[in-house]
Order: structure tokens, then sequence, then C-alpha cells
């Protein structure tokens, strides 16, 4: 935790764990919760081990219960929802079911780690780092800097003296897993702590947890809606669905050998670059359960197509599969012995995609500069620094970049929300543009209905008749996949993958030829996620649109793409066909982000990138990804490379000395 909440008892000190002891002990676990006057049952009979040294990944879709289950083993479910827990729940020897508040503190003292989602939101801004780790550390200076160490935080004694903000995600990501060990923590429970990561910081992060468990006494519970990054640093994988666990197993069964059918549909609905471009992702129809109501018999059986009679009458108990007592697989499904395949049908192959030599837009020598600070004081980053790029009617470039790469004001630019410094932006005279951000909670207004917010659109392309205005809404509504009777709900009413399709109905409203995507899926869950890239493909294909999808995902820009541009500090450091740059790449930084992609046993002869993403503020001299970069030569310092087409195919151009010999 954060800072010491009380003194520990005797009985709750930490002592050394016993390897034949769970850390984490939970049977038949429910947690009902009041939330808007009605009882939710946010967990219905959870059963989860956590060894010593163990890594367990808990994975599911948003709102399975992950994170209540990661509050109640840490003891920190609100008041204000009048928790009740029945069941049981132990935890480094305490029962949490009949602890008081008080006991309950007292273990996580001594015993419990915390590393959050948003490490922003959970240290005080009002605070130096170094204050905040000592106070974990209760008052030890030379044990903060050994915990930071260890954590690989660069130049530690400077950094004490940084406030959270002043520090870049990965880093605050770094002091938050610090101060969750300090103490000799003997259970850290992550709750999505790579989530809002860049690509390349979040594979750092992924490895600093596997070497931690070598290095430390901490188990870990990693909570993700990630299968990839679970199954990379997991010893065991739960899968959970509508508050219970439907599946627990080794990394190798879940992954190789999943019995339960969410779990296959998780599998199948993955985001990699394993993916098949050329067809839609399979996904499950459907939403999970409403936590608020009971049902009898198996709650996966709506979206299951291999649900039987008794699915519906009867809920399924625990089943064991596996040859012997090491290989136990439990499974919570009537069918777990069945060997079925329960994995979405695969889609039908995407029709091809209606393209023409009309340019809808050109950016030519963009240059763009922002400027901070007092007169005497003044900072300048250069976040664009030379941008040349063509979209033509119907085409999809994805452009793709750490965070500080200038993708989002690239995309603010061709939307008019800002202007270049130099060069230009050239649109199409008959072109219509709109833009679906990454968040599309903060772009809809809280307090109006969402039918009447796509109305507002509606009304711009021309629609006046009340009658007319509302048939179209209700087309826009239907075209991404909602239902019209949804039309009077409020965005709080939804769930992040809903709210972001209200968001691409209210952008074609107005009927556009060029949509600006930036980050559209990066805080969704995998099924939501591949149901939006699925959304954006098949629009692309019925009414011609031309797309710009940004993101730091090149397993994602190469299913909505026909060309990738990949950028780093304000510039196009490689682009070119889609299936090019991800399987041949060129560019040693092409080559790093691809390696950092959390695949599944897929080996890689690129390491990941090291360091922190670049800053637009110091940028280095000639080429700015020297410094980070494996085959850097004298000239890399020296000289800035242009973007020049390769030899072998004039469609590929990077920007490398080394590459380009």
């Amino acid at each position: 935790m954060t800072a010491v909440e009380t003194q520990v008892s005797p009985s709750a000190q930490n002592t050394p764990a016993n390897n034949d002891t769970p850390v984490v002990r939970a049977c038949n676990l429910a947690v009902d919760l009041h939330r808007n006057g009605a009882r939710v049952h946010a967990l219905k009979g959870v059963d989860l081990e956590v060894m010593p040294h163990q890594i367990v990944g808990l994975v599911g879709e948003s709102g399975s219960g992950k994170s209540i289950l990661g509050l109640s083993i840490l003891g920190m479910l609100p008041r204000t929802a009048a928790p009740q827990i029945r069941g049981s729940l132990h935890v480094c020897g305490a029962d949490f079911t009949t602890a008081t508040d008080n006991q309950r503190r007292e273990t996580r003292t001594a015993n419990l780690g915390a590393v959050f989602q948003d490490p922003m939101s959970a240290l005080d801004p009002t605070m130096r780092i170094g204050r905040q780790v000592m106070e974990a550390t209760r008052g030890d200076r030379d044990e903060a800097i050994r915990l930071l160490r260890l954590c690989r935080l660069p130049d530690v004694e400077n950094r004490l003296r940084s406030y959270p903000h002043q520090l870049s995600g990965g880093l605050r990501q770094r002091v938050m897993i610090a101060m969750a060990l300090a103490q000799n923590s003997r259970l850290v429970v992550a709750d999505e702590p790579t989530t809002a990561l860049d690509v390349s910081v979040q594979s750092q992060i992924l490895d600093l947890f596997v070497d931690l468990k070598a290095s430390t006494d901490a188990s870990f519970l990693f909570i993700t809606h990630d299968l990839n990054a679970a199954a990379k640093i997991s010893d065991n994988i739960a899968v959970m669905y509508s508050g219970k666990i439907v599946e627990f197993g080794s990394v190798a069964q879940v992954m190789h050998e999943p019995q339960h059918p969410y779990t296959q549909s998780l599998l199948s609905s993955r985001i990699d670059l394993h993916s098949d471009p050329s067809r839609p992702l399979p996904v499950t129809t459907g939403a999970p359960n409403d936590p608020g109501v009971s049902s009898g018999g198996c709650d996966y059986r709506q979206r299951c197509h291999h649900a039987t009679g008794r699915c519906v009458t009867r809920e399924p108990m625990p089943a064991s599969v596996g040859a012997a007592a090491t290989e136990t697989q439990l499974v919570l499904c009537h069918n777990a012995s069945g060997g079925h395949d329960a994995r979405p049908i695969s889609p039908a192959a995407w029709p091809a995609v209606r393209k023409s030599n009309a340019t809808a837009l050109v950016l030519n020598d963009v240059h763009k500069t922002f400027r901070s600070g007092s007169f005497l004081r003044r900072r300048h980053a250069a976040v664009l620094r030379g941008i040349d790029l063509e979209l033509r009617a119907g085409e999809s470039v994805a452009i793709v970049g750490e965070s500080g790469s200038g993708k989002t004001t690239l995309l603010n630019i061709i939307a008019g929300l800002s202007q270049p410094d130099s060069g230009s932006c050239d649109i199409a005279r008959d072109a219509r543009v709109q833009v679906v951000f990454q968040d599309s909670g903060g772009s809809l207004t809280p307090w109006l209905p969402i039918g009447e917010q796509i109305a507002d659109g509606v009304r711009v392309d021309g629609y006046r008749r009340r009658t007319d205005v509302n048939t179209r809404t209700n087309e826009l509504l239907t075209m991404v996949g909602l239902e019209p009777q949804m039309s009077a709900l409020r965005p709080h009413q939804l769930s992040g993958g809903q709210r972001q399709r209200v968001a691409i109905a209210r952008a074609l409203a107005t009927q556009p030829n060029v949509l600006l995507c930036d980050e559209p899926t990066s805080a969704l869950d995998v099924s939501n996620a591949a149901v939006i890239l699925n959304l954006i493909g098949k629009l692309r294909r019925e009414l011609g649109i031309a797309v710009v999808f940004v993101t730091h995902d090149l397993a994602a820009a190469r299913l909505v793409s026909d060309r990738i541009s990949v950028m780093y500090l304000g510039r196009i450091v490689e682009s070119g066909p889609n299936e090019q740059v991800v399987q041949q790449p060129t560019h040693p930084y092409t080559k790093a982000l691809l390696a950092s992609l959390p695949e599944y046993e897929t080996a890689s002869a690129t390491a990941p990138l090291e360091g922190e993403p670049g800053n637009p503020f110091l940028i280095p001299t000639g080429c700015a990804f020297h410094p980070r970069c494996p085959k850097a030569v004298e000239s890399c310092a020296v000289d800035d490379p242009g973007l020049i087409s390769t030899l072998n195919d004039d469609r590929i151009a990077v920007a490398c000395h080394v590459m380009t010999r």
C-alpha cells in the first residue's frame, strides 16, 4: 500500500511462507454489493488458490468480477456498497470472511501489496516519489532505493525528488510496484497494470513481474483482459465470467487445450500476429449477464452455441479434466469432458474494398512544435518534423508508434483541430472528415441520451422532419450493432464497447468519407476490441470510407489497414504495405515494436525495446532513435536519415542509415 495504515499486531506480522500452504484460498466465495438501489451479485461461488512463488493470471471481460475478487483479497471492498460476503476466503493465513476491518488492515499492511491500472490516480500528486516510497518502507531510505532499483527505475537518486507528473506512465508503474513490495509482501494484486501503457513499456513491465517472482518471496495475482499477456508471465490462468471462475489450469492447458466455450471464444478473439486479416475476427455474440439478476443454469448459455437443455435448468459444477492430479484442469461446464470445440464460427472472408485513384488527403512536409514554460524557461517540443502522407479514397492507413511519437497531433491536424507551423494538409474539396476518439466516455455528453447525440449529426446532414431524423438515427444504431431501443439510454448506462460504437455512429451521421480513429480499441477488453475492429472493417467496405487508424499496436494495425506508417519522435521511419511491414520489417524500431508484443510462445530474434519512449522536448541529434538502437553506427548520431524507398520495392520506404546501405 502507499502508506502505513496502522501498527501491525504480532499475529499479522510477515512470516516466511510455507510452500505447501496457499497464499490465497477462496472456497465458494460470494460477494453481493449494493449499487444504484439494487443488490448486485458480483461474485457467485469463486474457488481459487494462489500458491507461494506463483503468478496466477486472472482473465475475463469487463464486468466479469476480476477487480471485485482482487479487492476482496485485499480487504478493500467499498463500504458504501454494503458488501455481503459468503463462503470462505483465507489470505496469508487470515480469514477475511469473518475478520474485522482492523484485522484485514493489519494483514494487508504486513503481507499485501497492490498495483492499480492508473498509477497517476494511486500516487499522491503533491508528494515527491521518495517520500511516498519511504512511507511504504517505514522511513527506510536505503530500502526505498533498493526497491526502486529492483524495479529498474533509472537514475534512482534523482527520481526520488520527482513528483508523479514528472515521470512517464511506465516509470510511475515501476514506483507503484516498488511500493507494493515494501515490507516483503507475500502477495501482490496487480489489477490491469499494463493496460494503459505502450506496447514497448508493457513488455518491460511483464518481464519485470517474472524477474520479481524469482528474486522476491512474493506471489502475484495478475488481473488482465489480455490472454497473451497473462500467458507470457503466469504459471496458472483462471478465466472468469459473470462472477465465477469457469476454467483454471496451467498456461499450456488453457492456451492449447481450452475446455470452456468462453475460454475458447476469448482465444479466438485475440488480436495478434496470427490473426487472419482477410476475414473478420471471430467474436461471441450477445452481452454478459446482468449481475443484478439471478438466473438458474449456466450463466454463459445464452452466448454458447453448444448449450443444451440442462444448461438452462442446472448450474454446472466444477469438473476435473486431466490424466493425473498434477495436470488437473478445472472447468465449470456441463460438457467439459465432451471434447467439443465451442469456438465462434470463423466468419466469411471480407469482400473487396471499394478503392479509387481519387486522393482523399495529402500531407506535405508538415511540422508542428509546441511551446511551454515561462519566457525565461521556454521549452520547445518538436512533435511533427516533416511528415508526408497520402490517403486515397477507400484506403486505410495505420499510424503506429509509442506515446510522444506525434500520432495524435497528426490526427488533429488532419481533422482541422490544430494547424501546422509549416507544410500543408490538403483535403479533397468534397471530403467530410470525422473523428472517433480513444475515450468514448469523455467524447460523449454525459447528460444527453445517445439517440439525441446521434440525431444532432443527422440534422447537420440535412434531415429536418422528426420522423426522418428518428428513422436515420435508428439506422445508424443498427449499423454499428446496437438496438434502436437503446437510443434513450445515457452514456453511463452503456459498457465501454457500446459507448465506442455510439461514438462511431455519431461520426457516421454526417456521412463522412474520411474517418479518423485515435486508439479506438486501446481501453477495451479483447472481445470488445475485436467487435470494434470488425465494425471499422465492415464500414470501410460497405460505405467506401477512407480510414486513418492511430494505434500503438502493430497487430491491430495489420488487421484494419492497407498500409502502415511507423512514427518515432515526429518522423515516419518506415512505411509500406501492412503485410510487408509486419512480416518483413526493415527499420530496427519496427522490429523492436513487433518483438514487444506479448505473443504467447512466439520467439523473436530481436530484443524488445529498452528504456522509456523518446521525449519530444529532448530529441537527439542525428537519427532520433540511435540512443535505443542496437544497430546504431557512428554516422547515426550525426546525420538525420531521410525516408527513402528501398531497392527491392518502391512501395516500402525506410529512414535508416544501416538498413538502406
